[in-house]
């Protein structure tokens, strides 16, 4: 497969998904189990409808057992697990069922709210009904087999990944819905922050607090008191994260993050990605000018890169109630748009500047506290 997309102008060649490679080194191990004969490429079809041919390493097989690997290709994606070996090893089994276990670096479910029970292996529904059909093609009728799919040094590569914040410990996840990568894929992304809130609200969370990365996190655990169960990690994607809370019936919202991704949603921007949209001195300088600011201040302000720079100006020119002022107005931006589609919802907002040790919020910092414990 060369599948190409075009992104910011640029050609990015597509990938495929843990879940394509691990169907695909089964299907190989399967075929030398059966066969015993080497295997070096399959043909795999996965539910995108796009004819992948994957190339096959380290093939192992007796007339019990058969191993193989396929390497993880996330095309021109920045992906975790590329470049990865995800192995299929296949034995005959007596109890005439086909068997998926997870093995060395596949991470083991821990917490309730997921697709996958507790304490079975981080393999994903559809990687698991892709792995069985393929089998299903090649097995003889009543022929049992155990698969087990495993992914060495996948412990280490899960660190740096949502697993461990969704409770899936010890490895990477095997994953995918349509079996290929798509490079820069915000879907994708907007798919785990989605699953992450599933799981809080699958536990009988009805609240949550949403923040955009790791400053809003560090801020929540080392100057606040406020509980972090509740926090969900909601990167640029401000619109959808808020919607989804209202289609996954969460009463209450509290969003904590930095003035300046907050700022921006100030003035009704709900992507708050540089690339969508950067108005964060259009919309100080409106605030500022309807408090009746100079404008030898507005065009300084104007001048500065940051907010934190920004502040160094506001507060020497004694105009630091504009900040009461934005959270406010962020506060009322996410109210307008849940107006007509959930009216029921609470919404509180935290913002801070670190620089400057500016914290404003919509409410006193220690009645939010007392509330989201």
């Amino acid at each position: 497969m060369e599948e190409y997309i075009s992104y910011n102008g640029k050609k990015l060649r597509k990938g495929y998904t843990t879940g394509s490679c691990a169907t695909a080194a089964t299907i190989a191990a399967v075929k030398m189990l059966i066969e015993q004969k080497r295997i070096d490429q399959v043909k795999l079809i996965p539910p995108a409808g796009v004819e992948l041919i994957i190339p096959i390493y380290n093939c192992l097989f007796n007339s019990s057992q058969a191993s193989c690997s396929v390497i993880k290709d996330g095309g021109d994606d920045a992906d975790a697990t590329h470049g990865m070996h995800i192995y299929s090893t296949v034995t005959w089994n007596n109890n005439s069922e086909i068997e998926i276990i997870g093995g060395e670096g596949v991470g083991v479910v821990t917490q309730e709210g997921l697709a996958i029970p507790v304490g079975e292996a981080a393999i994903n529904p559809v990687p698991r009904q892709m792995i069985s059909s393929e089998v299903q093609k090649l097995l003889p009728k009543d022929v049992g087999l155990t698969i087990e799919i495993s992914a060495p040094g996948g412990e280490d590569v899960a660190r740096g990944t949502m697993n461990p914040r969704l409770g899936i410990m010890g490895g990477i996840s095997i994953l995918g819905t349509t079996g290929i990568v798509t490079p820069m894929s915000e879907e994708g992304w907007k798919q785990s922050i989605t699953i992450e809130m599933e799981q809080k609200k699958k536990i009988g969370f009805n609240k949550i607090i949403l923040t955009p990365g790791n400053y809003g996190e560090e801020f929540i655990i080392e100057k606040t008191k406020l509980n972090k169960d509740y926090m969900v990690q909601m990167s640029n994607f401000v619109g959808y994260v808020l919607l989804e809370a209202m289609r996954l019936e969460f009463e209450e919202i509290l969003l904590v993050g930095h003035l300046g991704k907050f700022i921006k949603i100030a003035g009704g921007i709900f992507s708050t990605h540089s690339k969508d949209a950067d108005a964060r001195n259009e919309i100080m300088i409106a605030n500022l000018a309807l408090m009746g600011a100079p404008l030898s201040l507005l065009e300084e302000v104007d001048k500065s890169l940051t907010t934190e720079k920004q502040a160094e100006l506001i507060i020497k020119a004694g105009y630091e109630q504009v900040y009461q002022r934005i959270v406010q107005k962020i506060k009322s931006r996410i109210l307008k748009l849940y107006q007509f589609r959930a009216p029921h919802i609470k919404v509180e907002v935290i913002t801070f500047l670190t620089q400057n040790e500016i914290i404003v919020s919509t409410r006193s910092l220690e009645e939010l506290e007392k509330l989201w414990q």
